[in-house]
């Protein structure tokens, strides 16, 4: 076999690089994506690597780097006139941007789902402190619903001339949502004390309370809920990868109900790697966990 050169290696090297970026950043979510097969986990790292750097930009090593709100905000928006760009050529000088643009034109992930992506990178990179009901529901339907729509596109790339429907698109939607709040109440006291962010709507975190607690404990209950009936129609490896993931942040969830809701804004949450290592390596075997 004769090595590859010119588009098909730059493709191939910027897909390297997606993968080790989610190889470095995320524990739960990588070790899940290797119960997937090679295209599909290719492709999902490809959108990881993508929501990643933009979050990095908004909240990470940019800020770290001394770089002030407006010039993170401009880069930014860069980033999404890159990625628009690139959906519609195939090509960035970007690699990461690259391997996303890849994936996308191979998977029907369209600017319908990017520009409401970078609408919520943009809330933070602006600046925005409290959500009402409506901001917390926009942040969330950009920030991680549409992440899970882009998921689902991927995964029916498993099963050729798989047609998505309201109850995939809808569970997808809702396990997105779901992971979005768990993070929200595991990194109360970060995004507090740190960023300066209220995303909980119309709640004071510092009287953050029990029955407050309990009510988005509940939200994420039943976004799983409906998750699950739509995880079940997924094809095989992409089922059991996707109901690991979930399990996972089912667990995490149990465990914020079991923890007095002040101690949140002290203690981050956890799930210990062996409980991990317990539902993924049942997933591997083929027993769907729940």
């Amino acid at each position: 076999m004769s090595p590859l050169t010119g588009l098909p290696l730059y493709t191939r090297t910027a897909r390297a690089s997606s993968a080790r970026i989610i190889g470095a950043y995320s524990t739960s979510f990588g070790w899940a994506s290797r119960l997937l097969p090679r295209p599909v986990r290719d492709r999902i790292a490809d959108v990881y690597a993508l929501v990643r750097v933009a979050d990095e930009i908004v909240d990470g090593p940019a800020a770290d780097a001394g770089i002030d709100a407006k010039t993170r905000l401009a880069l930014l928006d860069g980033l999404e006139r890159e990625t628009l760009a690139a959906l519609e050529t195939g090509f960035s000088a970007n690699v990461v941007v690259h391997a996303f643009a890849v994936t996308a034109r191979e998977t029907g992930i369209g600017s319908d789902l990017v520009r409401p992506f970078f609408a919520s990178m943009r809330t933070d990179a602006e600046g925005a402190t409290v959500f009402d009901r409506e901001a917390f529901r926009r942040y969330v339907h950009g920030s991680a619903e549409v992440v899970g729509s882009m998921c689902l596109r991927v995964f029916a790339t498993e099963r050729p001339g798989m047609q998505l429907d309201e109850e995939l698109e809808e569970g997808a939607r809702r396990l997105g949502s779901a992971f979005q709040k768990v993070n929200f109440l595991r990194d109360l006291g970060d995004d507090v004390d740190r960023l300066g962010r209220a995303y909980l709507p119309g709640i004071d975190p510092a009287l953050f309370s029990e029955s407050d607690k309990e009510q988005f404990v509940r939200e994420i209950d039943a976004d799983l809920a409906v998750a699950r009936r739509a995880i079940v129609r997924l094809p095989p490896r992409s089922r059991r990868a996707t109901a690991a993931a979930a399990a996972l942040f089912a667990r995490l969830n149990d465990e914020l109900r079991r923890t007095p809701a002040q101690e949140l804004r002290r203690r981050r949450i956890s799930v210990p790697t062996t409980v991990k290592l317990r539902v993924l390596g049942g997933a591997a075997l083929g027993r769907v966990p729940r």
